[in-house]
């Protein structure tokens, strides 16, 4: 468990971080499997990381990781969240600097207003204390003063102008990584940190709720036989299908070949009836592989479907819908179930 990758012991440290993994495995009745060995490690060798918090959520109350969570959990963040996240990283540090940017430009326009004002005041007093308008010298110096001061406007109104310019690219650039911090790269879904975030703001909200879980029927099988190519286009065939179905409710692609949907506003028995259309139009099909038109064989799905309670956390009802997935797979794949 992630409550394990804390504690510390004494001896050389790589083989304390050896025997610990070993440890994990067996605690969780894990194979012994390079995989598995992996995600061990990432686990233990980072424990305050992300993937050590899923899995202490995964794992409250001793409930056991199944292999089906090491798969869905993965050893590492996908490179395209890590670059998204840098990307916004990036640009915030850039806005950061631009913010700092405005603030030395308005000082300096202070600084340089407040120096006008003293030179014009001073010149008032002289042109008061010559008693005469007609004071040559006088006169030259209010012009002077005024000419450098519209200098400095027009100069200030144009950095002004350029700047502005930046932060509107800065913030279309900034709103557009956040997004993309948010979506699958391959199916332009929102992926598992926007529908967590979406469900908390729901449940904030008192609204109606349903959550499924839907997984690619042997799935591992398509990869196998027919490549990681094909299984990707396999994920934005079912990612389409449950888009369309339900439209006007949340879909996320939550990991792997796992899809998750939160339905808003509906009963349960809508919800039902929307993931069987979805279900049956991707029965339905006949896939072929695009390159030989050779047929790929039936691609189906299987779904938990669960009502959300009040105030309920999203781990409880996603754990939930997802024990009625596994019900729906050994019952014989390609159904819904519900409760």
């Amino acid at each position: 468990m992630a409550r394990a990758a804390r504690t510390a012991g004494g001896g050389d440290p790589s083989r304390q971080l050896y025997d610990r993994i070993g440890a994990f495995l067996f605690d969780q009745r894990l194979e012994p499997s390079p995989a598995n060995y992996a995600f061990a490690w990432h686990l233990l060798h980072d424990p305050e990381g992300p993937l050590a918090l899923a899995v202490e959520h995964l794992t409250e109350g001793g409930v056991r990781l199944t292999q089906r969570d090491i798969e869905s959990l993965g050893c590492e963040p996908p490179t395209n969240a890590a670059k998204a996240k840098e990307k916004v990283d990036g640009l915030v540090a850039q806005t950061q600097m631009q913010v700092e940017g405005f603030q030395d430009m308005v000082q300096a326009m202070r600084a340089e207003t407040e120096g006008f004002g003293r030179d014009l005041a001073a010149s008032a007093d002289a042109i008061r204390r010559s008693g005469a308008m007609s004071d040559g010298h006088v006169l030259q110096d209010v012009s002077r003063i005024t000419a450098a001061m519209l200098e400095r406007v027009h100069r200030a109104e144009s950095q002004l102008e350029s700047a502005t310019r930046e932060a509107t690219e800065l913030r279309s650039k900034l709103e557009e990584a956040r997004d993309n911090a948010r979506r699958d790269p391959l199916t332009e879904l929102p992926n598992r940190r926007a529908f967590e975030e979406a469900y908390a703001a729901q449940i904030a909200s008192g609204e109606r709720l349903c959550i499924a879980v839907c997984d690619v029927d042997h799935f591992k099988s398509v990869n196998d036989r027919f490549g990681h190519a094909v299984g990707d286009r396999v994920l934005r065939t079912i990612a389409r299908a449950l888009s369309d179905s339900c439209a006007g409710h949340l879909v996320a692609r939550y990991g792997g070949e796992e899809f998750a949907v939160l339905f808003s506003g509906v009963s349960i028995g809508r919800a039902r009836d929307t993931l069987e259309h979805a279900r049956a139009t991707v029965a339905s099909k006949r896939y072929r592989l695009r390159e030989t038109d050779a047929p790929l064989g039936e691609i189906t799905f299987s779904a938990g479907l669960t009502r959300v309670h009040p105030g309920e956390a999203v781990t409880a009802s996603f754990q939930r819908a997802d024990a009625f997935l596994y019900e729906a797979k050994e019952a014989g794949r390609n159904r819904v179930v519900l409760a």
